[in-house]
């Protein structure tokens, strides 16, 4: 019988390390892990995210509505705080404090912990997948490997820099590591007008 598998994937890491500034960010997140886990039993793929603000996101809501016409896919919503940051720049010029308000993405690392435990509890899957490069979530790693030893966890981290993709806590602390294959990208991408009911139909947006 192929292992059970649910994937975890952090959206914003995976979007700045695979996906920002090249031509296949309209992907298809179920054809893409049924390529690469083709032997395994995939149960759901959790995405987690927050919703940006401006311009783009509309883009991303596009996204969202896309994501959700995968029979697999359940999205959880983070939010963004803003804290305040001290510009260390000598010639800043922001305000005569330096100090500037800044957003910062909250809830995700916490949502993907508490779900790959729940999940392990309720023996809901054998092989854990998690997309990130993240040190915030070793701990949740080192507890389901404590509490379930019998689970596999794998960690993909989404990079194309070398740097960026090192992730030395996280890769160490599963049981297998990989930095996830960019070159699937290109073959599972969303066709650009799809289906949701109605006339218009949920279009890839100008760019992607």
């Amino acid at each position: 019988m192929p292992n059970r598998s649910i994937v975890y994937i952090d959206g914003f890491n995976f979007y700045y390390g695979a996906l920002r500034g090249g031509p296949h960010k309209w992907l298809n997140v179920e054809q893409f892990f049924r390529l690469l886990r083709h032997g395994d039993d995939i149960q759901r793929i959790r995405y987690y995210t927050a919703l940006v603000a401006g311009p783009a996101q509309a883009r991303q809501l596009c996204y969202l509505k896309a994501l959700e016409t995968l029979p697999l896919v359940e999205i959880s919503l983070g939010r963004f705080k803003a804290r305040r940051a001290h510009c260390r720049v000598a010639a800043c010029s922001h305000s005569k404090s330096r100090i500037f308000q800044m957003p910062e993405e909250k809830r995700t690392d916490v949502n993907i912990a508490v779900d790959m435990i729940d999940d392990a509890y309720q023996d809901l899957c054998d092989r854990l997948l998690v997309v990130s490069g993240d040190s915030d979530l070793v701990p949740a790693v080192n507890r389901v490997k404590t509490r379930f030893p019998e689970k596999q966890i794998t960690v993909y981290v989404p990079s194309r820099d070398r740097t960026r993709g090192a992730a030395v806590e996280l890769r160490s602390s599963a049981d297998r590591n990989r930095t996830l294959p960019l070159e699937l990208l290109r073959r599972c991408q969303f066709p650009a007008k799809l289906p949701n009911g109605t006339l218009e139909g949920i279009r890839k947006p100008p760019g992607w």
